[in-house]
């Protein structure tokens, strides 16, 4: 009994070592403005454009949405002061971000890590205590409610749910309140590599697949967080009144500038995957030529 009991017990140990030596540290102050690794028009400059769907699995209500959308929206006093959805945030063109671990002061476990320093101040919380989430009657919010768990490679999955109503991209395409985001953390020396797997029963057909890569920057400041300034941008928009395309307009700015098969441009599921190239060649031997329309 005497043996049994040793064995079991060097068994936890063994294992307990295991386990602590697979939590790998995610603090510190992560850069994407030292090297943006990924998309770089599309998260830089000139950034998403109008009428820009390729490779979003987003079905016909989404770019029913997207096609209605125009730039001065933004315009609104009641969106300027819109944070990034934890969804985008991650994505967006520069969110260089500080990560810290959350000390649990009894037994000095780390319970979780904050990220701070997302556009619009929408800082997140990553719970790693296994607490539940919240029923689905609580508050939606622009970071939502991430949960982790640490994976026998080091890796760290994060799960978000609750997020607010908001956007998959900046030109229109709609992010309903039923989405729900997977992340995969995983450090490879001075670089973190997200995986952002975004799950959406209204608006996507697949889940939405990114990546994001940020280097590590010890000098990297944040800074103190800062209220929006609202004010009329556009003067001369009446009151009440809300920039949008009729319905039935059918975007096609994007592949008119870009020179590109409408079919492409209107984005789906099927354009994500490499059998498409084949698909894309035929559509640009053809040189269809859109143009501008209000019907579909």
């Amino acid at each position: 009994m005497t043996r049994a009991l040793i064995a079991l017990a060097t068994l936890l140990a063994t294992a307990s070592t295991a386990a602590a030596q697979a939590r790998t540290d995610f603090s510190g102050n992560w850069s994407a403005g030292t090297g943006n690794f990924e998309e770089l028009p599309l998260r830089g400059d000139p950034g998403v454009e109008a009428g820009e769907y390729v490779g979003i699995p987003l079905n016909e209500a989404a770019r029913q949405h997207a096609d209605a959308w125009q730039p001065g929206m933004h315009s609104l006093l009641e969106w300027q002061a819109r944070p990034h959805p934890v969804t985008y945030s991650m994505r967006a063109p520069a969110p260089n971000f500080r990560m810290a671990p959350i000390i649990n002061p009894d037994t000095q476990a780390i319970i979780g890590y904050t990220i701070e320093n997302l556009f619009g101040r929408a800082d997140r919380v990553i719970w790693l205590d296994g607490r539940a989430h919240p029923s689905k009657y609580a508050e939606h919010l622009w970071q939502g409610f991430s949960t982790g768990e640490y994976q026998p490679d080091g890796s760290l999955r994060v799960t978000t749910t609750h997020i607010k109503y908001s956007f998959v991209h900046r030109n229109g395409i709609p992010l309903s309140p039923y989405a729900q985001m997977t992340e995969i953390y995983k450090r490879h020396g001075d670089l973190l590599l997200i995986a952002i797997v975004v799950d959406d029963p209204i608006y996507l057909t697949e889940p939405l697949v990114r990546t994001s890569t940020f280097r590590l920057n010890p000098a990297q400041q944040v800074q103190v967080a800062l209220p929006f300034e609202v004010f009329d941008e556009i003067p001369a928009l009446d009151r009440g009144k809300v920039p949008a395309n009729p319905l039935g307009f059918v975007d096609t700015r994007y592949a008119e500038i870009n020179k590109l098969p409408l079919e492409a441009a209107r984005g789906g599921a099927h354009t994500m995957y490499p059998e498409y190239a084949k698909r894309l060649t035929e559509l640009m031997q053809q040189r269809p030529s859109p143009t501008l329309s209000s019907e579909r």
